[in-house]
Order: C-alpha cells, then sequence, then structure tokens
C-alpha cells in the first residue's frame, strides 16, 4: 500500500467508552512529540501532561507510560522490524504514524497486551486521527503481520548497540569504554531498572520489611514492586525515599557531619538534598526551576528535613566562601540515566553535549568559590560523556591549582572496586552490578562523580 499524505480529513474523537483507548491515544502522541522533536521536553513530563488533559486515571496513566517507555527502550529495533513489513520503509518524515505502529508493535512483541487489543485499538486510534485516517489499513495490515510472525521477530532480537542505541551514542561509548563494554551498557539499558530507595536508618532490616535487597553500596533495592510506591511501609512516615543506588553515591562522598554547612547546587528533585540533611548538615539547596523545588520542598515535609531552598541560579550566588561542602550535581545530557528514561538517548544529541560543556565549567568554577579552606567540592553528573565528567575535572584542576582530589576508597562504595576509575573518581556504568545474585542485579544508572578538597 502506498503512503500518501492526508491532512484534511475530519476528525472523529475517539470512544472513551473502549478500554485503554484513550491511554494508547496518550502513548501515541507524546512519542510522536518526542520522536518528531515538536517539543522540547521529556517524556515523563510530555506523558504527565498529555494524561491530565486527557483526564486518565492512575491505571491508564500507567498503562500509557509503560507502552510509552518500551518503545522508546527497543525504539531501534521496533523501526528494523516495522521497516521490513512495509513495501516503501518506514516513513521517518510521519512520526504520528511511526508513533503508532511503534506502540503497537511493542503491545505485540513486549507488553502482556493481547494481541487483538494491539491490533484493534491501534486501528480506532489511526481512523480517529485526521492525519492517519487514511492508513488504517496500513495500520491493520502491518499490525497483524507482525501478531503472525511475533515468534520469528523476537528470536532475532539484534545487537543492543548496533539495533537500539543512536550511532552517535554507540560511536561514543565505543570510543571511550571500549566496544565489549559499550554493547554490555546497551544490554543493561534493555533490562530496565528496579526501584532503589535510601533509608533513613537499617537498609537491611528496610530491605527485609519491603521484601528487597540490601546493595552492598547501602541502598535497599526492590525488584518487584506490585503497589502504589507511596502505599509501601514507611512512605508516608518519611523513613525512605526513591533514588537511584549510583545516585546515592555522590553525597555520601562529602561525609558531612552534623553542623557542617553544605551548598547542594542544582539541587533539585531532591534526593542527594536530603541525604546531606539527614546526616545533620545545615544545607543550602538552589535550583533555577520552581516546580522541581517545590516538589523537593513536598518530599522534605513528608520527610520531616529541613533546608534552606532557593530558587535562582546558582551562578548568582555570592562569593562568599563559607561552605564547608559544596556539592554540584551539574546540568547534564543525562545519558546515564537510559535504563529508567530510555527517550533520552533518541532525543538528545551530540550538539546537547557540547551546549552543556560551558555551562557546566561556568557552574564548576563558581562552587569553587563557594568552598571554605578546607572544605570539599564534590562535582558529579548523570551522563557517560567524558566531556561532561573526567575532563570536567581535568581542566578545573588546571584552573583551580588550590584545589585537589580526594580518591574515592573502596570501603566507601561497598568494596565495588570496579567504579573508581585511574584517578580515583567514581565512574558507576549501567553494566555495574549486573551479576545474578539479587544484591548484584539491576545495574546502576551512568554517573561520574569526583572529590575535590581546597588546600588554601
Amino acid at each position: 500500500m502506498a503512503i500518501r499524505r492526508n491532512t484534511d480529513a475530519p476528525s472523529a474523537p475517539i470512544d472513551r467508552t473502549i478500554a485503554g483507548l484513550a491511554a494508547r491515544q496518550v502513548a501515541q502522541g507524546a512519542v510522536a512529540d518526542l520522536v518528531g522533536k515538536t517539543r522540547g521536553f521529556a517524556l515523563e513530563d510530555a506523558l504527565a501532561q498529555a494524561s491530565r488533559t486527557a483526564g486518565l486515571d492512575a491505571a491508564d496513566a500507567g498503562l500509557a507510560r509503560a507502552i510509552a517507555t518500551a518503545t522508546f527502550r527497543r525504539l531501534g529495533f521496533l523501526r528494523r522490524v516495522l521497516a521490513a513489513r512495509m513495501s516503501q520503509g518506514l516513513p521517518e518524515d510521519q512520526p504520528r504514524l511511526v508513533a503508532l505502529l511503534a506502540t503497537g508493535a511493542v503491545q505485540i512483541l513486549d507488553l502482556n497486551v493481547p494481541d487483538h487489543a494491539a491490533v484493534d485499538l491501534g486501528v480506532r486510534l489511526a481512523k480517529a486521527d485526521p492525519q492517519l485516517q487514511h492508513l488504517s489499513g496500513l495500520v491493520n495490515a502491518v499490525l497483524r503481520r507482525i501478531v503472525r510472525e511475533r515468534a520469528e521477530i523476537l528470536a532475532q532480537p539484534g545487537d543492543p548497540l548496533a539495533d537500539n542505541t543512536p550511532d552517535w551514542l554507540a560511536r561514543r561509548w565505543s570510543a571511550a569504554y571500549g566496544p565489549e563494554t559499550a554493547r554490555a551498557i546497551a544490554a543493561a539499558h534493555l533490562q530496565g531498572a528496579a526501584l532503589d530507595i535510601t533509608v533513613r536508618d537499617s537498609a537491611a532490616e528496610w530491605a527485609e520489611r519491603l521484601g528487597g535487597v540490601a546493595l552492598p553500596t547501602g541502598s535497599v533495592r526492590l525488584h518487584e514492586v506490585r503497589s502504589n510506591v507511596a502505599d509501601l511501609p514507611g512512605y508516608a512516615e518519611g523513613q525512605w525515599w526513591v533514588q537511584d543506588a549510583a545516585a546515592a553515591l555522590p553525597a555520601r562522598l562529602l561525609a558531612v557531619r552534623p553542623g557542617d554547612r553544605v551548598a547542594d547546587l542544582c539541587a533539585a528533585p531532591g534526593g542527594k538534598t536530603a541525604q546531606l540533611a539527614a546526616a545533620g548538615a545545615s544545607v543550602l539547596a538552589v535550583d533555577r526551576s520552581s516546580p522541581r523545588l517545590e516538589r523537593l520542598s513536598q518530599n522534605f515535609a513528608r520527610l520531616g528535613l529541613e533546608a534552606e531552598i532557593r530558587i535562582g541560579d546558582a551562578l548568582a550566588l555570592p562569593d562568599e566562601a563559607a561552605f564547608d561542602a559544596v556539592l554540584l550535581d551539574a546540568p547534564c545530557s543525562a545519558t546515564g540515566t537510559l535504563r529508567r528514561h530510555p527517550d533520552v538517548a533518541w532525543t538528545k544529541t551530540e550538539s546537547d553535549v557540547s551546549r552543556l560543556i560551558g555551562l557546566q565549567k561556568r557552574l564548576f568554577d563558581k562552587a569553587a568559590t563557594l568552598v571554605r579552606p578546607g572544605g570539599h567540592l564534590v562535582y558529579c553528573t548523570c551522563s557517560l560523556e567524558p566531556e561532561e565528567g573526567e575532563a570536567q575535572v581535568a581542566t578545573f584542576l588546571t584552573r583551580n591549582p588550590n584545589f585537589s582530589r580526594v580518591p574515592v576508597r573502596v570501603d566507601e562504595v561497598g568494596g565495588l572496586s570496579e567504579v573508581i576509575d585511574a584517578s580515583g573518581d567514581l565512574r558507576t556504568l549501567p553494566a555495574h552490578l549486573g551479576g545474578a545474585a539479587p544484591e548484584t542485579r539491576g545495574g546502576l544508572d551512568g554517573f561520574f562523580a569526583s572529590r575535590l578538597v581546597r588546600g588554601d
């Protein structure tokens, strides 16, 4: 069937009495917006906004999130599968069609969705879309073929690095870490991520209570969560908060003591801020995003923690050199978070890395002016790109000879020597903690952190 454009077809509203149809419309729309790069924000934000607009309940919003996230997790593979079953290939210049086919295909191949629902609701969405009404027959034919050929498709999952990683990232990771490690990183992304939490008391006790495992790094990992997170024991009482095990390490490197004055720059969403405040530090939390800081404030109220929360640009802070410790979680490309946010791989570009490097440099130098003599500075990013981590520290130390590195010790990271690089900095990879045992299964976010001390 030839694919032709038709943007003048009359709109047909979807039938909201059909279970799951509105959720699939939200998932398709969010994927289309991001694939077509018509919106400049993350999938999580796109889904939240679209779910509110559509009036989805919690169950349907969760279904929309599951479909959209699974689509981005294997977007390269899905594109290959679809292109092979279309006589003219996949029309990449029609993001709404690509999104509709991809979200339908992922339901058939990867999700616990009845085949007839994936196909029928996909066709209904096409008929309700003025741009796709004339292609509903094509949608029906392609999705039905995927149902028939599912076993054959799943028997050839392909190479996770070649098929499910954009070329620019595959090239970068192969150069930085070697082809074998780059492939292991890409494979870890396909596995997704467990739910990690940071607890205020004994990790072992909370792991037993919640049915999880205590990781060697000090976090608790929950491999299967079948209820709303807010309904789990201890959440409402403020005994723990959600935080990836790797993201919990940089704040711990500061080893703050009660009464220490600490600045947390670019603080939202606040997991690290909570760690510092729970340790008894007097924390100034700064971030430019008012909505994100509002969520931080709400979380602190639940946790019963206190901090001075300031909306504004960290670069505008006075150069006081008055803090015992400064934590800078710098804005970055976020390529270390693909286990949880697979859309990042497909919505960011290499130019985003280049654009952020200058901002990171300015924030790094600013953070240095806030550290008192003898105080510590931790610079970190949730990025796998060396320019945003190792290279930033190297040039910082050249510009600021009064700072020196304090190497991370193996005992500070639960004995995981593989997460400490040759310079003594922290470098976690998604393939770390990838063993078969529960306490070493599930991977880590990609994180970089360097601990520095001011010497004058």
